[in-house]
């Protein structure tokens, strides 16, 4: 099986990065260059119209979308438990990681990038505000989640990757995060983990070599 993981730094792609790893894939990384524009390459859009990453291309297949690359991985590498086994608590965990995706990520978005949401300049710090305190329910929530936990369930699993993106992208803000005992601890947990490790240890290079041939 030829599997090909295009990626980007500091995106969320770094979640099926980690997956992948956990799983003990064997996998190439096609790193994508976003500032130069290559995700909007003719060459990335024929893979991928909707311009983005990650993107899983398995021999010569494309699937987008975070949720279904990590319950494919899950579903392909069930040995590595991904996902939980009981079948409730399967669909808790992919509830979990649409969440992420699509309950968290995007006010992450809006707060890195007002312009994409709002064209009133004046506007952006507005903006920033409101994707801020939507990120603090979101996180109050998750806290609650994790009270008394390692990970979001019995193991470490596919939601604790994409949490960890969250979270870690909100700390590259100006946030208080003070109140989040327990998302932190749960960040610095991830931190520790050999896969987490290789992902972050890649990302370094990765960003070097772009800047190298910038």
């Amino acid at each position: 099986m030829d599997i090909k993981l295009y990626y980007a730094p500091i995106t969320c792609a770094l979640a099926p990065y980690i997956s992948l790893t956990e799983a003990e894939a064997e996998f190439e990384v096609v790193p994508i260059n976003m500032r130069k524009g290559q995700n909007k390459s003719p060459e990335y859009l024929k893979l991928n119209p909707k311009h983005k990453v990650p993107l899983l291309v398995v021999d010569g297949v494309p699937l987008t979308e975070s949720v279904a690359i990590q319950i494919w991985i899950a579903r392909t590498f069930p040995e590595a438990g991904l996902l939980p086994d009981e079948t409730w608590q399967e669909f808790k965990a992919i509830s979990m990681l649409s969440w992420c995706s699509s309950g968290i990520h995007p006010y992450l978005s809006r707060i890195n990038s007002p312009s994409k949401v709002c064209s009133q300049e004046s506007a952006g710090d507005s903006v920033r505000k409101l994707a801020a305190d939507a990120v603090y329910e979101c996180f109050t929530m998750v806290e609650d989640n994790l009270a008394g936990r390692d990970y979001f369930f019995d193991v470490f699993t596919a939601p604790d990757a994409h949490f960890f993106w969250c979270f870690r992208r909100a700390t590259q803000f100006d946030l208080d995060l003070d109140g989040f005992s327990n998302c932190m601890a749960h960040f610095h947990r991830m931190q520790s983990r050999p896969s987490v490790k290789k992902l972050l240890a890649f990302e370094k290079q990765v960003q070097t070599d772009f800047a190298n041939a910038a």
